[in-house]
């Protein structure tokens, strides 16, 4: 039976628990749900892998109102503390990663360290932040969600690899296998997607004093690389991989590659926890 975490807000989180040992917990990202992280499931064979779907997504309940960065992060600390997790790696992706952001104050206790992947601390680009997406980029996916949400949702799942980096039958079959499910609500895709226009965690990456991770697709056309180049700049302990030709989603593209990176990550997270 599929687990489910009831929030005081009286939302329902879904979230899958698998494997012994240190925790990581993994965050999707916008319009998706936490089988995106499929292929990664086999690190169940040496930690304990915790994938909720956030509010809205997947088999999480989805309220009438309430996407906000504080409420995705207030549900992430609702599943911390039910699930009782401590000297967790905390691994985002995309949409995830400024959940996460919003979050690190209230979990920093209980986290070992970060993997941000293909994230931003800002999705819209502005006059002090050019590592973001113009704001009528996002204004004309409100407007197509608006004509055609189940549509939109299908086109933007394609535009997380880049082009020519899967062949058509690999990518129809990443679509099928790992993302598409039952599209988010109309009023779930609109309000977190307002929240992802307009959030700026800028102010919060100084104040990680965590490893962080970062791991970008340099073809990335959602999320640039300069904006994880922006934070590694920003962070007080942190190390950028790029991954040549990669997209928005390397860990589905290129999974033994994006694992090789993150267990070598891990591995010497959990060296330096047995020589403190």
């Amino acid at each position: 039976m599929t687990p489910f975490l009831e929030t005081a807000q009286g939302v329902s989180i879904n979230y899958l628990t698998a494997g012994d040992g240190p925790t990581l917990v993994f965050l999707h990202g916008w319009s998706m749900s936490g089988r995106v992280w499929r292929f990664q499931e086999g690190l169940a064979e040496r930690y304990r892998l915790v994938i909720p779907d956030l509010r809205g997504h997947g088999l999480s309940s989805a309220p009438a109102s309430g996407y906000s960065y504080e409420d995705f992060a207030d549900d992430l600390v609702a599943l911390f503390g039910a699930l009782r997790l401590d000297n967790a790696v905390l691994i985002a992706w995309s949409m995830g990663v400024q959940v996460a952001l919003q979050a690190y104050p209230l979990l920093k206790e209980r986290l070992a360290a970060l993997v941000f992947v293909s994230g931003t601390p800002r999705f819209t680009a502005g006059a002090d932040y050019p590592h973001g997406l113009p704001a009528i980029e996002t204004r004309g996916m409100a407007l197509r969600l608006k004509r055609n949400h189940a549509g939109t949702v299908r086109d933007f799942s394609r535009r997380i690899f880049a082009e020519g980096e899967l062949h058509q039958g690999q990518c129809e079959r990443m679509v099928s296998e790992a993302i598409r499910g039952e599209s988010p609500a109309y009023h779930t895709l609109q309000e977190s997607l307002a929240s992802l226009a307009s959030a700026d965690m800028r102010t919060v990456l100084p104040t990680v004093a965590l490893p962080v991770l970062l791991i970008h697709g340099s073809a990335d056309t959602i999320c640039p690389s300069s904006a994880s180049r922006f934070m590694t700049g920003q962070l007080p302990d942190a190390r950028l991989v790029v991954m040549e030709g990669a997209g928005h989603a390397p860990f589905l593209s290129r999974p033994a590659e994006f694992t090789v990176l993150l267990t070598q990550f891990l591995d010497g997270i959990h060296a330096d926890d047995r020589q403190a």
